[in-house]
């Protein structure tokens, strides 16, 4: 066969298999989003069945073969070439594991969704530790067949960003941790700012109204995606003309829903902006969880918690919210959703206190994949490290240990991706005020499109051609470096601390 006629052969079975996948990740979406309680187990059963399927047909020889013989070609374009270098890879990497174990381990992820959904709802751990530690079990099994270096929790970080290591995640978090804690220092004895107006009763209906008008105002394409509640927020793309996010809405709490809405709002972004042309392959997917939670970060608080953003937004947010925002001036409001000061809640965090959230997950996950710690042991750690880290005390399950859904998932390695991808957004978004001096002029007039073109030429369109490092020193002429992140942090707290 031809090189055209390999890689013609090569693209129809790569986007049967993603088919597959797609049509598992539709099923996963409506388990989080409408399915009755009653259609649990055979859901479970059904994505399971997809799971195996898909990873059958992605691991056999003649797959192996194809790929093996594709990458010999010299006569394949460059785009052609990544697609069939980084599918062999994958290849190499999923031979490891057995479609049984993979089946194994989808039944697990949905018993364990589900316990944790029943263990929240009564805020109660116990009824999640044994599904739980089943998981985790699994996870460690999986480490093993993939094979690692220095530290097995290496192999698992490797699925949400190529060659991340505890060792390089370590000193990032290492390096990092004095400077906030500095900045925290000299915040903690200044007047704090008020956030209370955030916490008066805001109609679900009339939230629903402005979380969809502001998504529609980052470049949120309706025609090609759709917004729902879940318990947790999340962001799911069957491809890039079909992008599902979620958000929730406490009556209370006007911040949960909006910058739920803006963060994964960014994550869809990126979605959308993915290659059509390239479905199924390599070049359609994205980048890295590190590189996707910059584009979310930078949405959610570079733009999203910026005082530009506000200054075309609050007044629509007065139209809708007339009582609650009436004797509310526009830098109150700027202040106000910007307030540090530690809490319980991740995803409600501070931009500096979050990441001793992420921290203390990060370092739960590492210890019970290296037998540290098992599961019985995780509330007690969790809640004398957000004493520690924090000064906060825990006061239940539910706003401890079970207010993330990643572990129900399987997500183990995922937590880090939260703390790199802010210090990448920081980094891409000073590479945006360099090239445009007038950017934030522009937000502030309602138009974040050069913003969003700016990403989808630097950073989306690429897919998965580089690692997160590759892509970062292309865009901003460096690798990673927290520098950007404290500079920005400094800059931001500082006014508005005085």
């Amino acid at each position: 066969m031809t090189a055209a006629e390999l890689y013609a052969d090569y693209k129809t079975k790569m986007q049967k298999i993603a088919d597959v996948k797609y049509a598992a990740a539709v099923l996963q979406w409506d388990q989080e989003t409408y399915l009755p309680t009653k259609g649990n187990h055979f859901r479970g059963r059904q994505l399971a069945t997809l799971s195996e399927l898909a990873h059958q047909q992605f691991t056999t020889d003649s797959m192996g073969a194809l790929l093996n013989e594709l990458n010999s070609k010299d006569n394949l374009n460059y785009n052609e070439k990544r697609n069939a270098a980084l599918s062999l890879e994958d290849y190499n990497r999923n031979k490891k594991i057995p479609s049984d174990f993979v089946r194994k381990m989808s039944e697990a992820i949905t018993t364990s969704y589900h316990a944790w959904v029943k263990a929240r709802n009564d805020n109660s751990f116990t009824g999640f530790q044994q599904p739980l530690h089943t998981l985790i079990e699994l996870k460690k099994a999986e480490a093993d067949m993939l094979g690692y270096q220095t530290h097995p929790y290496n192999a698992l970080m490797n699925d949400y960003d190529k060659g991340l290591t505890v060792a390089t995640v370590d000193a990032i978090f290492s390096d990092l941790k004095p400077q906030l804690l500095t900045l925290l220092e000299s915040i903690k004895n200044k007047p704090q700012v008020d956030n209370s107006f955030l916490h008066q009763h805001f109609n679900k209906d009339d939230q629903w109204k402005f979380g969809m008008q502001v998504l529609q105002q980052i470049g949120f394409d309706f025609e090609a995606g759709r917004q729902d509640i879940s318990v947790h927020p999340f962001t799911t793309s069957f491809n890039n003309q079909d992008v599902r996010v979620t958000t929730r809405i406490d009556e209370n709490d006007l911040g949960n829903m909006t910058w739920s809405c803006i963060h994964e709002g960014g994550h869809a972004l990126y979605e959308q902006g993915l290659a059509a042309e390239e479905y199924g392959l390599p070049l359609s997917e994205y980048c890295s969880l590190s590189i996707h939670e910059s584009q979310s970060r930078l949405w959610e608080n570079t733009v999203g918690r910026g005082l530009a953003f506000w200054q075309h937004n609050f007044p629509l947010l007065k139209t809708l919210f007339p009582e609650q925002c009436n004797n509310i001036t526009i830098d109150a409001f700027y202040k106000g959703i910007n307030k540090v000061q530690a809490s319980l809640i991740r995803t409600e965090a501070d931009e500096l206190t979050y990441h001793f959230h992420v921290m203390i997950r990060y370092e739960i996950e590492k210890m019970l994949i290296d037998n540290s710690i098992s599961t019985k042991d995780i509330p007690a750690y969790w809640n004398e490290h957000y004493q520690k880290y924090l000064g906060v005390t825990v006061p239940d399950d539910k706003r401890g240990c079970l207010q993330d859904i990643h572990w129900s998932h399987g997500s183990f390695g995922y937590f880090a991706t939260y703390s790199l991808g802010s210090m990448y957004a920081a980094q891409l978004y000073a590479t945006i005020e360099k090239e445009n001096e007038l950017v934030n002029k522009e937000v502030a007039e309602g138009n974040t499109g050069y913003i969003l073109n700016w990403l989808r030429e630097n950073v989306h369109q690429y897919g998965r051609q580089f690692t997160s490092q590759e892509l970062c020193s292309k865009i901003t002429g460096q690798p990673l470096n927290t520098k950007y992140f404290i500079d920005y942090a400094s800059k931001k707290f500082n006014d508005i601390y005085n």
